[in-house]
């Protein structure tokens, strides 16, 4: 039987064994084999399937699927608890990353982007419960920044890889899906053997929870899940399409992200603590409007690839503040509310998702501009909600549209 050890107590353990450095472990594990995926993803489809931008759009409306239904997670947790859920799902993220080139089919790449998502989306579901749950709201911002920041440091060395030896080895597709998902899947084997089971000190609801005062919270990620599926599918489609970008060089693009996630994501955690979420959150939307906006130029004027890269790699950067979304909730939640709200808020990220993708891979066939102007539009939209949050929000006080409750008189 697992051991559980109370949050407060964690601190008498070996600092290797503690809950932080085991969240500090999954983010350097799971983005070693999404982000591997992610990399050759568009390159795999467009020479083994000979997909065009609406296979593309559909194979991304699959994958969120499983983001739709992660409000699943509170069932699970009933039966099963979250850090056992989240090393599972890390686990599966991987297995199915490994033998994704076993599948090289429209039919097959659907199926197990299918099953690598439900690890994918289950994983983070859990993982940001216990990331607000194990981390003080003190030190959430600069905390996140810095996880943020090891995972990108994991995948650099992934990606450094992969553009140094592509061409020089010869490497293959199945190989580098299989380095990269098994390497994922044995950090989840350990994570899972080697640490004991941390209880934080307030037990979760575990039943599906809509509450009316977290309203801005949840219109906040249904248009950060509408606006981000512009970038995931077709920012990078574009490198490949329109500029022929080979494997090498769409990892070099990703390796410039995450050095400048590294450097940057730290201080964006510092920004958030020193502004506020509204302040961070404003400069973000009117960042990725601008960069969206830039995008459509591409097409329209016929900038070159020089720019078009230059955006992607601010628009990378700009999805980094996102982290203030996260410390925003945990501001004006209930202690208890925290995983419940995490699977909720993954399900409304996803509605958007789950036929956005299709929808407007259709429209990137008659018009690219399109896309990209009806994404400068969302950020628009986030923007001015956005502008609805308090300076200091708290419980009670979660919009400028509530008042913060009077003290109660001495």
């Amino acid at each position: 039987m697992a051991r559980i050890v109370k949050l407060a107590d964690a601190r008498e353990l070996p600092f290797w064994r503690r809950p932080v450095t085991l969240l500090f472990l999954m983010a350097m594990a799971m983005p070693v084999a999404f982000s591997t995926w992610s990399a050759l993803l568009n390159n795999f489809v467009i020479e083994v399937a000979d997909f065009d931008g609406s296979d593309i759009g559909w194979l991304h409306t699959v994958r969120e699927i499983p983001g739709f239904f992660a409000i699943g997670v509170i069932a699970i947790i009933m039966v099963m608890r979250e850090q056992v859920l989240g090393t599972v799902a890390l686990l599966l993220l991987g297995v199915a990353t490994g033998i994704t080139a076993w599948f090289p089919s429209m039919g097959g790449i659907l199926t197990i982007t299918m099953l690598s998502s439900i690890g994918f989306h289950y994983f983070e579901t859990v993982n940001q419960s216990l990331q607000l749950q194990w981390i003080d709201k003190l030190r959430a911002p600069q905390m996140l920044g810095w996880i943020l920041a090891a995972g990108s440091g994991a995948t650099l060395v992934a990606y450094g890889l992969i553009v140094l030896t592509w061409d020089a080895l010869g490497l293959t597709y199945n190989t580098v899906y299989m380095i990269s998902g098994g390497f994922t899947a044995l950090v989840a084997i350990f994570c899972y053997l080697a640490y004991p089971q941390f209880e934080a000190p307030n037990p979760q609801v575990k039943k599906m929870i809509l509450r009316r005062r977290y309203w801005l919270y949840y219109a906040l990620q249904f248009m950060s899940g509408a606006r981000r599926q512009i970038f995931v599918v077709f920012a990078g489609f574009m490198m490949v399409e329109k500029f022929g970008f080979k494997v090498h060089e769409v990892t070099a693009l990703y390796l410039i992200n995450l050095v400048a996630n590294m450097i940057f994501a730290p201080l964006m955690g510092r920004v958030v603590t020193l502004w506020g979420e509204r302040r961070a959150l404003v400069f973000e939307y009117v960042g990725l409007a601008t960069v969206f906006l830039a995008y459509g130029g591409v097409y329209w004027f016929g900038w070159g690839v020089v720019v078009a890269a230059t955006l992607y790699v601010l628009d990378h950067l700009y999805f980094a503040l996102a982290l203030a979304l996260k410390t925003y909730f945990q501001k004006i939640a209930d202690p208890g509310d925290i995983a419940p709200t995490a699977a909720v808020a993954f399900t409304i990220n996803h509605i958007a998702a789950v036929f956005l993708p299709a929808m407007l891979g259709y429209l990137w066939l008659v018009s690219p501009v399109a896309v990209f102007v009806a994404a400068a539009g969302m950020a628009i939209v986030s923007l001015l909600l956005a502008l609805l949050i308090p300076r200091h929000p708290e419980p009670g006080f979660e919009t400028i549209l509530t008042r913060p409750a009077p003290a109660a008189a001495a």
